[in-house]
C-alpha cells in the first residue's frame, strides 16, 4: 500500500443553482406583464357609416366582433365582393354559428347570456350578406346585436 494518494483534480467548482427558480419566475412575470395581446388584423375595408345619435358600448361584458366588407389591399385574391371576417380569417355565412359557439365556450358561464355580437359593416357592403349573418345569429340564439358606427351627420352617408 502506498502512503501517499494522488490528489484528484477537482476541476471547476459546482454551480450554485439555488437562485435559478427565482430568476425563472422573475423572467416569466416580466414577460407576462410586458407582452401585449395582438389585435385582430383587419383584412376587409371598413369605412363605417356615421350617425348622430350613438351610444358607447360598455366593455364590461364580452363582445364578439364580426367584420363585413370588401377585401382590403393585399387580400384581393379573395375577390371584390363583401366578405365576412371572423377573428383573423375569412369565413362563409355558415361558419358564423360555429364562431358564436366557440366564443360562448371561451367565456365564463355567468357571462354567456351577456355576450354581444358587434357587426362592423363597411358602408359600401351589400345588405344581403348582413341579412344572412343576422339569420345565422338568430339560429344560434345570439340576439344581442350591436352595429358599429362613427359619429357625425347621418346625411353624409348618402354622399
Amino acid at each position: 500500500m502506498s502512503k501517499f494518494k494522488k490528489k484528484k483534480d477537482g476541476g471547476l467548482a459546482p454551480i450554485n443553482t439555488a437562485s435559478l427558480p427565482d430568476i425563472v419566475f422573475m423572467l416569466l412575470f416580466f414577460f407576462m406583464v410586458a407582452t401585449e395581446m395582438r389585435p385582430d388584423t383587419l383584412m376587409v375595408q371598413n369605412k363605417l357609416p356615421v350617425a348622430d345619435q350613438i351610444e358607447k358600448l360598455e366593455k364590461k361584458y364580452p363582445i364578439s366582433y364580426i367584420h363585413i366588407g370588401k377585401p382590403s389591399v393585399g387580400y384581393e385574391k379573395y375577390g371584390s365582393v363583401a366578405r365576412i371576417q371572423l377573428n383573423d380569417k375569412f369565413a362563409d355565412v355558415s361558419e358564423v354559428g360555429n364562431f358564436i359557439g366557440a366564443e360562448r365556450l371561451a367565456e365564463r358561464e355567468e357571462l354567456v347570456p351577456y355576450l354581444t355580437v358587434s357587426l362592423k359593416v363597411d358602408k359600401e357592403a351589400n345588405m344581403g350578406i348582413v341579412g344572412d349573418v343576422k339569420q345565422e345569429l338568430r339560429k344560434v340564439n345570439a340576439l344581442k346585436i350591436n352595429y358599429m358606427t362613427g359619429s357625425g351627420d347621418a346625411l353624409n352617408n348618402i354622399k
